[in-house]
């Protein structure tokens, strides 16, 4: 897939930045004097459109990488800008650099992704173990970076948990479609897409929480 090769060049200076962020994340962004508060239930709905947008897009691409579809370029530059979109999520509350850092991270967790997709259709196995091996370490990493940023709402083993659950039945999703059983990909869409409107309320109520005063 040469569109997440290209794509990686500027991750190198954005995951840098990350690893002098998580050791002192936990940093409140004080709402503007006069701001208007936000509505808690529209901001719960946004997130969880967020990780709509995230497990639809990630399904368009896995379709696309099993059928050698024209719209795979596309299809992963959507979903590349919806990680950009759910680290703008977290900015008016930890700041830019928490922003860009997740960002950084789920474009990671996107293009490693990529590496297991393209090796998975080629029965590459020793490729296979190793981006897995890649994927879940960015998972675990991404688990730690959101419970660094709050960790009074945020547990550290439930947000790695979390991750290691949206891997695991994004994978089961995935191989059920590059074997042809479409049955069996129906239905890990829908537990994937259970489990994304979990996570998505986890992290809008953990927001929530957190800033009590931000919100109406």
């Amino acid at each position: 897939m040469p569109v997440t090769r290209r794509r990686r060049t500027g991750l190198a200076a954005a995951l840098a930045t990350l690893a002098l962020l998580v050791g002192t994340m936990a940093v409140s962004v004080a709402a503007p004097a006069g701001a208007a508060r936000l509505d808690p239930g529209r901001f719960h709905d946004r997130m969880r459109k967020l990780w709509e947008d995230h497990i639809t897009w990630t399904r368009m691409v896995i379709v696309s990488v099993a059928h050698d579809l024209p719209d795979l370029d596309a299809a992963v530059g959507r979903l590349l800008r919806n990680q950009a979109d759910i680290g703008d999520a977290i900015r008016p509350f930890f700041g830019d650099e928490a922003g860009d850092a997740l960002t950084a991270l789920l474009e990671e967790h996107i293009t490693t992704a990529a590496d297991v997709l393209a090796a998975a259709k080629a029965g590459d196995q020793a490729a296979l173990q190793d981006a897995l091996d890649r994927w879940y370490d960015n998972a675990r990493r991404i688990g730690r970076f959101l419970h660094r940023a709050n960790p009074e709402a945020w547990p550290r083993e439930e947000m790695v948990s979390m991750m290691t659950e949206h891997l695991d039945l994004t994978l089961a999703e995935a191989q059920a479609r590059l074997s042809g059983d479409y049955a069996a990909d129906v239905a890990a869409y829908d537990r994937v897409h259970r489990q994304a409107l979990r996570m998505a309320d986890m992290l809008s109520d953990g927001i929530v929480a957190a800033f009590p005063d931000r919100f109406a």
